[in-house]
């Protein structure tokens, strides 16, 4: 299988090292090429104007479900014209009482070449199917909802 990486760097800016007195941003390097400004929630202090990890986790589900999806649909032969989600994620305590990602909602929205639709039984049974057969969503186990349009 595959080994996929990623290289995260945090440099402190601040002449002292305490709570509350410094910066989480960081850079996260993916493939050696893109460079991504990761911060904590604006909750939690972090910058508004950078991703965090919670939505980077939301962004990692809604792309492998729609690449499962998109890989399911063309072996049914359905033609995907577009495909357009709005994630997101939910921070709240576990069963355990700690802070985390308790749920991610997916709100997939699918077009198809003109002329051709399937029924809403269809398309939840397909958005069922790529939710199953998603690395990203069996990772999460049951933390997961999908939300269809």
């Amino acid at each position: 299988m595959s080994d996929l990486s990623i290289e995260l760097h945090w440099q402190r800016a601040e002449p002292e090292f305490a709570t509350g007195t410094y910066s989480n941003a960081h850079t996260v390097q993916m493939n050696r090429v893109y460079d991504i400004t990761v911060d904590s929630a604006p909750d939690w202090g972090g910058d508004p104007a950078n991703t965090n990890p919670e939505q980077a986790l939301a962004s990692a589900l809604s792309s492998c479900h729609m690449m499962t999806f998109l890989a399911l649909a063309a072996k049914a032969g359905w033609p995907v014209a577009s495909y357009h989600d709005y994630a997101e994620a939910h921070l709240g305590k576990n069963p355990k009482g700690q802070m985390s990602v308790i749920q991610i909602d997916l709100h997939p929205v699918v077009r198809f070449d003109t002329g051709f639709s399937v029924t809403g039984a269809q398309m939840a049974e397909m958005q069922d199917r790529a939710h199953r057969y998603c690395f990203i969503a069996n990772t999460l186990a049951d933390s997961v909802a999908i939300n269809i349009r």
